[in-house]
């Protein structure tokens, strides 16, 4: 399941660390980062939120707060691209916590499926052996789960980022996030085998 998608080849990386040197030092250097991952977190927000007008604020918010802070960027650290995801899900989670709203939850009918595959290892909840009805069944558990584990399951499986990659966007250990995302695909595995046997008796 492990992709590239997210990564950078070197010469691109030296690119960056070139444009990011150029904007510390003069912030109207900063729009070439501003263009090539506006739309990716313009993206990662809306799949949040489901609200324009309100991801094109929070986008702007995250690169407001990215252009303030960036001389406190380092490199070596953490990639950029973290860096700015870092933000936006602290905003998104800020957001959802001020507001006391109903937060969206972005999981594809594939990463469903594969969080099934995960859990129950290809076996039907249901007596129909309806995949659609499986798949709704899965969704409604997994709203069951607090917004934390919600997010792991949306950044590893929907988003079909690494677990490096999701343990530098939340800021804990590779060996945490792996720890962390079993420990809530066997809580919904309880969760779904308790609803299994109640659809049986």
């Amino acid at each position: 399941m492990e992709s590239n998608k997210h990564h950078k080849t070197i010469p691109e990386l030296e690119l960056e660390l070139r444009q990011i040197k150029a904007a510390q030092e003069d912030p109207a250097h900063f729009h070439p980062l501003y263009d090539s991952y506006y739309k990716p977190i313009f993206v990662f927000i809306y799949r949040r939120t489901a609200n324009e007008d309100l991801t094109a604020d929070l986008t702007s918010t995250v690169f407001l707060k990215a252009l303030v802070y960036l001389k406190k960027f380092e490199y070596r650290k953490v990639p950029f691209s973290a860096w700015l995801f870092r933000i936006a899900i602290n905003e998104v989670n800020m957001h959802f916590r001020k507001q006391k709203s109903v937060r969206i939850i972005s999981l594809s009918s594939e990463a469903i499926r594969e969080i099934s595959s995960e859990t129950l290892s290809g076996t039907s909840l249901t007596e129909t052996g309806s995949s659609e009805n499986d798949d709704k069944l899965l969704m409604a558990c997994i709203t069951q789960l607090p917004p934390e584990a919600i997010q792991l399951l949306e950044l590893r499986f929907f988003e079909n980022r690494p677990f490096q990659e999701v343990a530098r966007l939340l800021n804990i250990t590779e060996g945490n996030a792996k720890v962390k995302i079993y420990r809530i695909l066997e809580k919904l595995k309880a969760i779904l085998l308790k609803k299994k046997i109640n659809f049986k008796s």
